[in-house]
């Protein structure tokens, strides 16, 4: 389980991408602009080249309510007295499953945060129907809702948690 806190160092509003490569770097790059000049065309649509290769980027925006960000794990453990506890729903009489360790909660520290994801694909923009990346923003908004929503019997909302969506 993941604890996010900010990081002493937080470089403010980034915009990620997703490119359509694999390279085998996980992390932060220089990128200079010798290398990566993305513009952006009057329809809005985003052109760079890579290695020689041309994308076509969309750019896809966190919806209102919600915040992307970015994490890096660390080996730091959150102390035990600021995890919370999950109430138990034995009776005080069969307490003898709490003898269970505690889940173990590392700190991620949140070096960044953004408002859009720009997701390139080769010669194309991608599809937000096909695209993994694009459909998955969707999809995770979603899941989010259902997860901090109840419904009552009559399928109606009775209450809603204030949703709260990180990236890593």
């Amino acid at each position: 389980m993941l604890a996010p806190q900010s990081a002493k160092g937080h470089k403010g509003v980034c915009t990620p991408n997703v490119l359509p490569c694999r390279i085998n770097h996980n992390g932060p790059v220089d990128a200079s602009e010798r290398y990566w000049q993305p513009k952006t065309d009057d329809d809005g649509k985003t052109t760079a080249y890579f290695r020689g290769r041309k994308l076509r980027g969309r750019a896809v925006k966190i919806p209102d309510g919600y915040r992307g960000t970015v994490l890096n794990t660390t080996d730091k453990l959150l102390p035990q007295a600021q995890i919370p506890r999950e109430p138990s729903s034995s009776a005080p009489e069969e307490d003898e499953e709490d003898d269970e360790q505690p889940a173990e909660v590392k700190v991620a520290e949140e070096v960044a945060s953004f408002d859009e994801i720009v997701v390139w694909g080769h010669d194309v923009l991608p599809d937000g129907t096909d695209d993994p990346y694009t459909r998955g923003v969707a999809e995770w908004i979603a899941f989010a809702e259902t997860l901090h929503s109840w419904q009552g019997g009559d399928n109606t909302e009775v209450a809603k948690a204030e949703p709260n969506l990180a990236s890593s």
